[in-house]
């Protein structure tokens, strides 16, 4: 049996970053090897890695790369805690993860797992997330990447790694205003969370999704119909005998001040006349005021989506659009794409329970 120093135990740990103990029983189990050691962990680190794989990983941090102006990717990995997110070995992991996703040619994380590190060829990109896996002590994941290029991309960072965001600028070269002008819009990005840069992006398919959603939900709200509309409507729910009698007298109290009524109709009176504006549906859709309301509620959806017509949250005025900002400083600057990570997005989150688990471990 080999002597195993500290020193060894000290230059296996700066190869892996593995634990001190784990390290020391790796040089025993390999009789001082140093290369075997290093197998030794990373197959350790795989059963670990296995045995964590069913966990939930919904925190993490987003990070960037750029190859000069005009090529840029934003990654989102993922671990189980903030804690770890916050961890200095993990923020370098992930860093390494967003360079090799700014070269690989994989369409995907899937089709990059397999290639080999541009910062050291003999391992993968699995061997890596396998090895930090065992290091930090939880489920890690690389859930994501997104490329893009163009004449210059600009990336932002918000919330120390929580949202991440690229910004492709064409028409205007990349010169140090259009790249301020971008940053701005990239802030305007992360703040905002548009969906889209215009309303020209938007399929028609989901144009009339919205349309229906904005109609059903006015149908819903009844309070929020035009007059003439919710008139007819109480009109019937009164004297069908739809509603109780309670809600008639509470209406004959209030009709002179219709302003607040709903504040005093029971939540069934309001189901009631819903379920009334939405039988009448097909009528109300050939209603021109009716018309003018959804497409009104319509228009102001798209401006809260579309980033060209969003509010410029710089602006002095308040109402100057992102589109007007931009040809401020460039007429011919245009914001051809932008991606937008925030880190677990549309994921399930653990829901802690420390007194639980602490009241688990001890039972």
């Amino acid at each position: 049996m080999a002597d195993i120093t500290a020193s060894m135990v000290k230059e296996l740990r700066e190869m892996t970053g593995a634990g001190m103990m784990d390290c020391k029983k790796a040089l025993n189990e390999t009789n001082g090897n140093m290369d075997e050691a290093v197998e030794f962990l990373r197959k350790s680190g795989a059963a670990k890695f296995e045995k964590k794989a069913g966990r939930i990983a919904a925190e993490g941090i987003c990070r960037v790369a750029l190859d000069g102006d005009k090529k840029g990717v934003v990654v989102e990995v993922n671990a189980e805690t903030d804690f770890v997110a916050k961890n200095e070995t993990f923020q370098a992991f992930v860093e390494e993860v967003a360079k090799q996703a700014l070269a690989t040619s994989a369409a995907d994380v899937d089709g990059m797992m397999d290639e080999k590190l541009i910062s050291n060829p003999s391992q993968t990109v699995k061997d890596l997330l396998v090895e930090k896996t065992a290091t930090i002590g939880e489920k890690l994941s690389i859930r994501r990447f997104a490329k893009v290029e163009g004449d210059c991309v600009v990336s932002y960072i918000h919330g120390g790694g929580r949202i991440g965001v690229l910004v492709v600028g064409n028409g205007a070269g990349n010169g140090p205003e259009v790249k301020e002008a971008l940053t701005n819009v990239a802030m305007q990005v992360a703040a905002m969370n548009p969906q889209y840069v215009n309303k020209s992006e938007i399929s028609d398919a989901a144009m009339a999704k919205e349309r229906e959603i904005v109609i059903d939900s006015a149908l819903n709200d009844p309070a929020s119909l035009p007059k003439p509309i919710l008139n007819a409507l109480i009109e019937r729910a009164y004297n069908e005998n739809i509603w109780s009698a309670e809600d008639k007298a509470i209406y004959d109290e209030k009709k002179t001040n219709m302003q607040f009524l709903f504040n005093f109709l029971s939540d069934e009176a309001a189901k009631q006349l819903a379920a009334l504006a939405m039988e009448g549906k097909e009528k109300y859709l050939a209603d021109k005021v009716f018309g003018g309301l959804v497409d009104g509620r319509i228009n102001k959806h798209l401006k809260e989506i579309c980033l060209l017509d969003q509010a410029y949250v710089k602006a002095e005025d308040g109402k100057q659009p992102v589109a007007k900002y931009l040809e401020s400083v460039n007429k011919d600057l245009t914001v051809a794409k932008f991606v937008r990570f925030e880190v677990g997005e549309g994921m399930e989150k653990k829901n802690e329970d420390f007194a639980a688990e602490v009241a688990a471990q001890l039972g």
